[in-house]
């Protein structure tokens, strides 16, 4: 995240003897990305971070794939996912490829029994149902419906839930997650006109740091594997960090919608990209206004992206039988649009309550078995009008 954050002691000069007060030593960790040449965060730890006692069992969670090259538009009932107790058995991937996975989970159960990171991705967890508190390494962050809550890769972390009743629309990137460039100055201040800004965005707010020695499972994922570790010492060991490469959280309804007289197109709607794809909101507003617009959006040819739709609340106006926590898929190289009646409906309508997440990814996605078993099955045909 383009913003200093410091949490916890810190020493006032980096790479320079620090020690607790009763004259032990802290041990610094820098936490960065590309290499040297991206964000990072310096982390101070009571014992050394590198301790691990046991290397236990590795098993592979690459998704399923059942059409590697679709051409299908498809409507999925993400609801249908059945509720897991664990939090990474939950996880269930439907779409795919080689820069992102879209998942979808309903765990149960707080993660408490291990501690997990994963180092292949950037996490992006969109919580649709349920509150609760991300915990990690760098801190604490409360979350509850509709926040985003951006994990970079090789954080390590646990999740509270305060009930059973949790849904997460799940995206992981291979490439760094970032707010949209257009949105910042050169010095990574974002500007006036953007959706959103550094008030809307949350940092870890609480520090925990745990001295206990002994047993602690860490699970780690890296090339579709998870590896467990048996680490030494708690990993919540740092009594302090400040740096760029933290966790935080955005509000989907934070973000300010952007409109126009006449139907506004999906980039002003971005909010958060990777050299690989876009995430999008579609927040209530007030529609067009010019005095002969049409609210709803024209038909729109995909041709150099898939573009994934993930509905979260209120009326959809643009789809015919859409529910809540329903995922379209709509495929680079065919057309999509209104279904039949939307843009007549729209016309003359003054504003929405749509609530909704967009994927845009530059290269096809593969679809899962696990998105074959809630596929409706005969959403390509929902377009066709009544007489055929």
């Amino acid at each position: 995240m383009p913003r200093y954050h410091q949490l916890g002691k810190i020493p006032p000069k980096r790479h320079t003897i620090f020690k607790s007060d009763d004259d032990k030593f802290y041990y610094e960790e820098l936490f960065g990305t590309i290499g040297f040449d991206g964000m990072s965060s310096l982390l101070y730890h009571t014992h050394r971070p590198t301790q691990v006692k046991e290397v236990l069992k590795s098993y592979s969670v690459a998704p399923k794939i059942a059409v590697d090259k679709n051409m299908k538009a498809m409507s999925l009932k993400g609801f249908e996912v059945p509720a897991t107790n664990d939090y990474l058995e939950s996880r269930k991937i439907i779409l795919a490829n080689s820069d992102c996975y879209i998942a979808l989970a309903a765990p149960k159960k707080s993660l408490r029994e291990y501690f997990y990171k994963n180092t292949d991705s950037d996490e992006v967890l969109f919580i649709h149902k349920g509150t609760g508190k991300l915990r990690t390494f760098l801190g604490n962050i409360y979350f509850e419906y509709g926040d985003y809550i951006v994990i970079p890769r090789g954080m390590i972390y646990q999740i509270d839930f305060d009930t059973e009743e949790n849904r997460l629309f799940i995206v992981e990137s291979k490439q760094p997650i970032y707010t949209p460039k257009r949105y910042r100055n050169w010095f990574g201040q974002h500007l006036e006109h953007a959706p959103y800004c550094e008030r809307d965005m949350h940092p870890p707010s609480e520090l925990e740091t745990f001295t206990d020695k002994g047993d602690f499972l860490m699970k780690v994922k890296k090339q579709d594997m998870i590896h467990e570790y048996v680490y030494a010492y708690h990993p919540f060991s740092v009594v302090g960090w400040d740096g760029y490469n933290y966790p935080y959280k955005l509000s989907i309804h934070d973000f300010e919608p952007i409109t126009g007289r006449v139907h506004q197109p999906p980039p002003v709607h971005q909010t958060f990209e990777t050299s690989a794809f876009v995430i999008c909101s579609f927040v209530p507003r007030l529609y067009d206004y010019h005095p002969q617009s049409i609210p709803a959006p024209y038909n729109h040819s995909n041709i150099d992206s898939d573009e994934v739709l993930y509905y979260v609340d209120g009326d959809f106006m643009s789809r015919n039988n859409i529910g809540i926590g329903q995922i379209t898929l709509h495929p680079a190289g065919i057309p999509h649009g209104p279904h039949p009646g939307a843009m007549e409906r729209s016309i003359g309508q003054t504003e929405t309550e749509e609530l909704a997440v967009m994927v845009d990814t530059f290269k096809p996605l593969m679809v899962t078995e696990e998105a074959v078993k809630i596929d409706t099955g005969d959403y390509h045909l929902s377009w066709l009008d009544e007489n055929h």
